[in-house]
């Protein structure tokens, strides 16, 4: 592998499955990365040919975006997708999430993205605050209204909060609340028991999803004997 072949690699470790909130290097859905007379050429692929196209344009734009200062030329190819041609022709041309599906683009790019920070952040947030109350026994559920970020353990389930805050535009300061809505603002201590049990669904239901689609990925690629 070239140096801008790893290069790239690297690079497309920032670009994260809208839906399951893991990138995409680490998902499988890179196929291959190759680098010839100036042109930077990577192949997707995805779990199912029926993947949501929007979910699908999202991981493939964003692809393109962050290879773009690697070299002269990048092309981005979603192989094995029934709106494959469509999803390749709307990339090599720029033509952007409306310009490629037209009056099926119901909603912008920039809102499908929102929503899916939303729900990660949501799964972050239960994570983060789990591990404190495992950590603070005494602790009970609504006493998390309480709690901001400086009370959290420096682990990766916090940066990975943080992160997803910072993607949001939410404060991270030490005296921010952890538990917070959509909007960054906190639930009232009533509300926190319930809306903790919420973000642990969206969590569970992340997480679930990500173990579904590497083993239907494993198995529509042959992935073990692959790599055997």
């Amino acid at each position: 592998m070239t140096d801008i072949e790893t290069r790239a690699l690297r690079a497309l470790d920032a670009v994260y499955d809208p839906e399951l909130d893991e990138p995409i290097t680490e998902l499988g859905f890179v196929r291959s990365v190759e680098h010839a007379d100036g042109e930077l050429t990577v192949h997707l692929r995805l779990p199912s040919s029926f993947c949501s196209p929007n979910f699908a344009y999202l991981m493939a734009s964003d692809a393109k975006d962050v290879l773009t200062e690697l070299a002269p030329r990048v092309t981005v190819v979603l192989d094995d997708h029934h709106d494959s041609d469509l999803i390749n022709r709307g990339l090599a041309a720029d033509a952007g999430y409306r310009g490629t599906f037209g009056h099926e683009a119901e909603e912008s790019l920039d809102e499908l993205r929102l929503t899916f920070r939303r729900k990660a952040h949501a799964a972050a947030m239960e994570r983060a605050l789990t591990f404190y109350l495992r950590a603070h026994e005494d602790c009970a559920e609504e006493d998390l209204h309480e709690v901001v970020l400086g009370d959290l353990p420096d682990a990766p389930a916090t940066h990975a909060l943080l992160r997803r805050r910072e993607a949001l535009g939410f404060g991270t300061g030490p005296a921010e609340p952890v538990l917070v809505d959509d909007r960054g603002r906190p639930y009232p201590r009533a509300e926190v028991p319930l809306r903790l049990r919420f973000a642990r669904s969206v969590r569970i239901s992340i997480e679930g999803n990500a173990h579904f689609c590497r083993g239907l990925l494993r198995t529509r690629y042959d992935l073990a004997e692959e790599a055997s």
